[in-house]
């Protein structure tokens, strides 16, 4: 083989090398920011429901719009839940502290009747757990080979993977939660703490928890997969 012809065949490599080294980077973003759908819009609790576990309490009097974000009191125990059921989507939510660092969750593929607590699969908020599975009412989840279900247990814990990845309080926190076909990887701050397949259910609703400690939300949205 002439030098050039050497030349132009280690150039191709290269090249098909880049193209690859693209498709996977591409691969790894969940899709169009022009195809987002805007969960929580700013205003307003229009497309979202109120739970409380006291239906005596004034769900205003929980949850309320305080600049550009979602003030949650954290008491009494419930949750905010989208009207709407979702699967195959990435969940991008920030979260932060405004008080001292306390428990709250973001709930996913919630289904059954609304009560505190909803069969569902919780990404925890817990300050310093961020990251952790909660298994509630029996919903399954298979981690590192083994299916974690146990129907005898209404709370069945899986702790993150990794060193904490949470921010002190005050300030924001991002949650990408990425949920296809059954399985749910969950980065907190770019950081991915655990990740878990087959999940059943694998759709339904989407809720952010109110539990026990004041809490604020922001830029509530869905990247579809």
């Amino acid at each position: 083989m002439t030098r050039t012809a050497s030349r132009l065949a280690l150039w191709m490599v290269v090249g098909m090398v880049l193209v690859g080294l693209t498709g996977c980077k591409g691969a790894l973003k969940s899709g169009s920011e022009g195809k987002k759908t805007v969960l929580w819009n700013g205003q307003d609790f229009t497309g979202w429901v109120r739970v409380l576990a006291d239906p005596s309490a004034d769900a205003n009097d929980v949850w309320w719009v305080r600049g550009d974000g979602i003030y949650c009191k954290g008491q009494p125990n419930g949750y905010l839940r989208t009207e709407k059921r979702y699967n195959d989507y990435h969940l991008h939510v920030e979260w932060r502290w405004p008080e001292a660092p306390g428990n709250s969750g973001v709930l996913l593929h919630m289904n059954g009747p609304d009560k505190v607590w909803p069969e569902c699969i919780e990404v925890q908020l817990k300050a310093g757990n961020a990251g952790d599975f909660v298994l509630m009412n029996g919903t399954s989840l298979t981690v590192d080979g083994t299916d974690r279900k146990d129907p005898s247990r209404q709370f069945v814990l899986i702790a993150k993977k990794a060193a904490t990845s949470e921010k002190p309080a005050g300030q924001w926190n991002s949650y990408d939660i990425h949920c296809q076909g059954g399985s749910i990887r969950c980065y907190v701050n770019g950081v991915l703490q655990n990740e878990g397949i087959a999940a059943s259910p694998a759709t339904g609703y989407i809720g952010l928890q109110s539990e026990g400690s004041p809490i604020e939300f922001r830029n509530v949205y869905l990247l579809p997969l």
